[in-house]
């Protein structure tokens, strides 16, 4: 069994992601959005907090132990916040977490000490496909082995930080398989968008397209070398990120339009008052619940190595993407006129919620 008591160090980093993610991320979130724009000292603070660095052991640079549990904990917490500032803290965690988890000694020992030793670095990975049918287990850039190499083609949407980043984790399917595979920036054929996505939300987190054009990659920068690797971990702790972010958001579109609710009134009565706005705050707390449990309990199996891990974290992924367009889109509702003004956070929570069914591979765990 497992218990939903947070450990004395996890109740510590709860405190403290909380209060950088209200007194920070919340406060710079209206101004980043408009300007497209994130200051760096905001998300320098935000990798001074050490998530990643706490889930890395001393021997790669880092100071603790990986926990998905933990994990799930900081992202819904910093979520809260704003999802731009979190996906743009943890964006070296692209990188440096699947090497964590299947790359093999020799790039542990390589590479996690980079990211984790100094200051925040754009390093991170590409994975999102722009096609409506994107299938992480069949995608559609290729890697192909020639000789002692691999010739990478394809192109890949919203990866963060591309025309700044040391180094990309590019995924490509290699007969039939979903690898990853390390690229410097400066190879040749590897071609970043001058201009950054335009999306309806995450204004502020820098995101390019990719293009792959036969890049060559040395086989020792298949990760988990010349063997390779289990994609399944590496997606699992994806979908349960972005589930995890997702409460976060759907967390802070709901209590604001509670708090909004019991203080506007509206002929004399508090709008909270209203049955039908009462009953809609219930059934938005109810499935943010719903989702937050399935969520911890994914990531708990995880870490506990369940055999029915990879199930929950799809579970959990598939009901967040639902669960925060409708709470979002609630939130905007009891707002009423004032849910369409910029001025009020709420709008902007809404067009996140939109996009959580394909933002994962934008956060991991």
């Amino acid at each position: 069994m497992y218990s939903f008591e947070p450990t004395e160090e996890q109740q510590m980093l709860i405190e403290a992601v909380g209060k950088y993610a209200i007194n920070d991320l919340r406060s710079a979130a209206h101004e980043a959005e408009e300007s497209r724009e994130l200051q760096k000292k905001l998300v320098s603070k935000g990798w001074e907090l050490g998530l990643l660095q706490a889930s890395v052991p001393e021997s790669y640079g880092g100071f603790g132990e990986r926990s998905a549990v933990t994990g799930v904990l900081a992202l819904e917490g910093m979520s809260f916040g704003d999802l731009a500032g979190t996906l743009a803290v943890l964006t070296p965690g692209l990188f440096a977490t699947p090497i964590l988890l299947v790359g093999s000694e020799e790039q542990k020992q390589t590479y996690l000490p980079k990211v984790i030793e100094g200051d925040w670095s754009p390093y991170t990975s590409a994975f999102i496909e722009y096609a409506f049918d994107f299938d992480p287990n069949a995608l559609k850039t290729t890697a192909t082995l020639m000789g002692d190499d691999y010739i990478l083609n394809g192109e890949k949407a919203f990866v963060p930080f591309a025309k700044d980043a040391e180094k990309i984790l590019v995924y490509a399917n290699l007969d039939g398989s979903t690898q990853g595979f390390i690229v410097d920036k400066n190879t040749a054929g590897l071609r970043v968008s001058d201009e950054r996505e335009k999306l309806m939300s995450l204004n502020a987190l820098p995101l390019y397209r990719v293009k792959l054009d036969n890049v060559k990659v040395p086989s020792s920068n298949r990760l988990g070398g010349a063997a390779g690797h289990d994609f399944e971990l590496i997606l699992a702790s994806m979908r349960v990120a972005t589930a995890a972010t997702a409460v976060g958001v759907a967390n802070a579109a709901f209590e604001y339009a509670r708090d909004y609710a019991k203080e506007r009134e509206v002929f004399g009565v508090k709008v909270a008052q209203k049955q039908a706005i009462a009953f809609m705050l219930a059934e938005m707390r109810t499935e943010i619940e719903a989702i937050r449990l399935l969520t911890w309990e994914a990531a708990w199996k995880l870490d506990t190595g369940k055999e029915d891990a990879y199930i929950e974290a799809y579970l959990a992924c598939t009901g967040a993407v639902d669960m925060a367009m409708m709470v979002t889109d609630r939130g905007v509702q009891i707002l009423g006129g004032h849910g369409y003004i910029r001025e009020h956070p709420v709008e902007m929570w809404m067009r996140n919620g939109r996009g959580f069914a394909m933002f994962t591979g934008l956060a991991i765990v």
